[in-house]
């Protein structure tokens, strides 16, 4: 199958599901590149400002399995799929695959993470990055501390990386939970959702997956910020090691239940 010719046979269960913040034009070639091997397809355009709202409406004009829903303004990228979420679920769908805008994840592994979650539908299939030479030395080592912590918190139900959006998940246990809380709306949504699925009992499956980071030359962008958001998540795994505290009991019966079958 060629990048001009996306599936025709849409799935009525899985949908991949794109939060975009002003991405540039790289988001254009993610979308191109996804609907290339799965169908459907949604953008959730938060609040971009750069334009590429309009472009995406644009090629979605012309695709039946493309669609953008557009935000007001820029919520975060928990808020804008927890939008994407609410619709999914109203239009009948049971999981989404989260993809970025910003071309770090591989498209072409959207069939296979697919097709995992259809074989263990209550699991939440988790990438595990697989970094190539370019991956900045800060960010990798980085994602220790917090994958570190998201381990602890769950008493290592197998958490291969906290921070990796390449994931499915099921809906309606992840509605539920960001319905629940005012959090999880913004660079704390990827650790938080894993680390309270896996307290819902909603159990992880890992599978690699390359991670690539575009230099500005190439159309990379990047909205991190290392002060802003490792604050961050510090606050968040604060919230969470309490809320571990409170869950401990229930989450060593569960571990001795899971260790005895």
């Amino acid at each position: 199958m060629t990048m001009s010719e996306p599936l025709s046979t849409a799935s009525t269960s899985h949908l991949v599901l794109i939060p975009s913040y002003n991405p540039g034009a790289q988001v254009l070639t993610t979308v191109r590149q996804a609907r290339a091997v799965w169908n459907p397809v949604w953008v959730v355009v938060d609040g971009s400002t750069d334009g590429t709202d309009q472009s995406l409406q644009a090629l979605a004009d012309h695709d039946e399995g493309l669609r953008v829903i557009v935000l007001p303004h820029n919520q975060g990228k928990g808020a804008a799929v927890l939008e994407g979420l609410t619709q999914a679920s109203r239009a009948g769908f049971s999981h989404v695959l989260t993809l970025d805008s910003d071309g770090q994840h591989p498209t072409d592994a959207i069939p296979a993470f697919m097709a995992t979650s259809m074989r263990s539908p209550h699991a939440m299939v988790l990438g595990k990055p697989v970094f190539g030479p370019e991956a900045p030395a800060l960010r990798v080592n980085g994602r220790k501390v917090s994958n570190g912590w998201a381990n602890l918190e769950t008493l290592w139900m197998g958490i291969g990386d906290s921070l990796y959006g390449f994931r499915v998940y099921p809906i309606r246990p992840l509605q539920k939970i960001m319905q629940g809380t005012r959090f999880m709306r913004r660079f704390d949504f990827d650790p938080e959702a894993v680390v309270r699925l896996c307290w819902a009992g909603v159990y992880p499956v890992n599978v690699d997956a390359r991670v690539r980071y575009l230099s500005a030359e190439e159309g990379g962008v990047s909205h991190f910020r290392y002060l802003r958001d490792n604050v961050l998540l510090t606050w968040m795994h604060i919230r969470l090691c309490l809320g571990f505290l409170l869950r401990l009991p229930l989450l060593l019966r569960r571990r001795l239940l899971a260790s005895g079958e």
